[in-house]
């Protein structure tokens, strides 16, 4: 099977090698791993180009992670699609783990692995609301972003019923695929730390000044109103959407905001009435 491995960067030179030499370490080698470079001007360019003469190197304007990964996609010639987030690395036997458990589950299109967090340098451990789970698991999907890209193996063939990541979304990217994704597929869990995921250093992009919430609500609404769901799936999905509309209002009425307090009650008022 061929894998296509794409890595998303965005001046971030520095420790993008990290990310690479983890591919370049695996027990199973990917068919091909392809940079995709989001306007970086560090000098990411010539030092893949120099250093790295088998990966593929592509160039675009700076348009955030979402367009640098659906142009890996775009371009990718495996069957199968790995992401890796330049700031995260792999354990050298993830793709061969995963490539097993494809072979025990021929049937499913997507897995995702345990991973190992480290901030700031230190490993932490991750809290019980960050469970990751394997089989139908959209309603367990719908509270917080229980994937991470960077542990995920998908079957390109996926993107073609489901779509891709949301461009308009300046993060919560990867909670709105997920979302659609779980929504029709059911998903393996491998339950091994197969990545290092990194935080708490700067430029990374989960850090947002207007709340990740809003754009959990923004994904949320949107899914609904597709008409992908389920019956089911719609009444769930509606019911933590007024909730998570609650917080949120809760923040906006403590931070004074009072017009966007409005707008959000209004919202409320309207979902609710669709239950």
């Amino acid at each position: 099977m061929k894998i296509s491995v794409i890595i998303p960067t965005f001046n971030r030179k520095k420790i993008l090698g990290r990310a690479i030499q983890s591919v370049i370490n695996q027990s199973l080698q990917p068919f091909e791993v392809i940079i995709i470079d989001d306007g970086s001007n560090d000098g990411t360019k010539d030092w893949v180009k120099e250093s790295f003469q088998d990966i593929r190197y592509i160039y675009q304007n700076n348009q955030g992670v979402s367009s640098a990964r659906n142009k890996g996609i775009k371009y990718a010639c495996g069957e199968w699609v790995a992401f890796l987030d330049s700031d995260d690395e792999w354990l050298p036997n993830k793709l061969y783990e995963q490539v097993k458990a494809i072979g025990s589950n021929p049937e499913i299109k997507f897995f995702h692995t345990n991973e190992i967090w480290i901030r700031n340098g230190v490993r932490v451990n991750q809290m019980k609301k960050h469970k990751k789970y394997g089989g139908y698991i959209f309603e367990k999907c719908l509270d917080i972003c229980r994937v991470s890209p960077s542990s995920v193996l998908i079957q390109k063939e996926v993107f073609d019923s489901i779509g891709i990541f949301d461009e308009s979304l300046r993060v919560c990217e990867d909670y709105d695929l997920w979302l659609r994704i779980t929504s029709k597929y059911p998903v393996v869990f491998l339950d091994i730390p197969l990545i290092y995921k990194y935080g708490g250093h700067a430029g990374q992009l989960s850090k947002v000044n207007d709340g990740i919430e809003s754009y959990r609500i923004q994904s949320l609404e949107k899914i609904i109103k597709s008409g992908i769901l389920s019956s089911q799936q719609k009444t769930i999905a509606v019911n933590t959407l007024v909730n998570k509309m609650k917080i949120y209002a809760k923040g906006l009425e403590k931070r004074n905001k009072l017009s966007d307090l409005q707008d959000i009650k209004k919202n409320i008022q309207y979902w609710i009435n669709m239950i």
